[in-house]
């Protein structure tokens, strides 16, 4: 587990204990270990558009996780997937791509119009939407003063573990204005937003990446799915 930020990586834990209960056993889950690298050795990077720096500090985590004995690597962090993607050497190990895992979700669940919520990074960038166009899915960004205030409440709020109730109402807001656009569901593609808005309060399905990327690990791990061959890049 390639971890980034503290909040989504805990999650992710969480949902590999609960995912490999049932795959495998009561009290079972697959063996993994996690390396993660402070958010602040990272951010300034990320924030100049450095991505080769970002990719270099992952890809030493990956080398981490080797020594350790894992098979591929998973990394909660959806922000960080576009460093991931970035040139530079293969990765260490292959890994999971979490944007692989929650488009495919949609497409399973028949979802033709699918809204984006996440940093402004990963908005702007065309990770989520290559992947929905390729599978004839439509994919639909927040007007450009709602992507800029869900970067604030993920960057200043969630990932330092601040969850308010106005935090959600906003997140509910922008989630509601994109359903009325015709999203039939919104790609939680941040991996602390699923801790800010239960599935129940929203008017349209939420596809939750972090959890998504945790049921993939357990399915690999387990062998119900076969090991990826993905080691960075595009």
């Amino acid at each position: 587990m390639v971890g980034h930020t503290i909040e989504g990586a805990a999650d992710f834990v969480r949902g590999i204990a609960d995912y490999g209960s049932r795959a495998i056993d009561d009290y079972q889950h697959p063996e993994f270990s996690l390396n993660c690298v402070a958010m602040g050795e990272t951010l300034d990077a990320m924030r100049r558009g450095d991505l080769e720096e970002l990719h270099d500090i992952l890809a030493l985590s990956t080398r981490r996780l080797r020594a350790g004995g894992a098979d591929f690597f998973a990394c909660p962090d959806n922000t960080a997937h576009l460093a991931l993607e970035a040139d530079g050497p293969d990765m260490a190990l292959p890994g999971l791509h979490i944007a692989d895992v929650v488009v495919a979700e949609a497409h399973r669940l028949g979802h033709d119009t699918v809204g984006l919520l996440g940093t402004s990074w990963v908005l702007d960038s065309d990770m989520y939407q290559n992947r929905c166009a390729a599978r004839g899915i439509t994919t639909m960004v927040p007007e450009p003063a709602d992507a800029t205030t869900l970067h604030a409440i993920i960057l200043d709020e969630l990932v330092v573990g601040r969850f308010s109730a106005e935090a959600r109402d906003e997140v509910l807001a922008i989630i509601g204005r994109l359903a009325d656009k015709g999203c039939s569901a919104v790609a939680m593609a941040c991996t602390e937003l699923s801790l800010l808005v239960p599935p129940a309060v929203s008017p349209v399905p939420l596809l939750n990446s972090t959890r998504l990327l945790a049921q993939a690990a357990v399915d690999t791990a387990v062998g119900r799915q076969p090991l990826p061959q993905w080691r960075g890049g595009t």
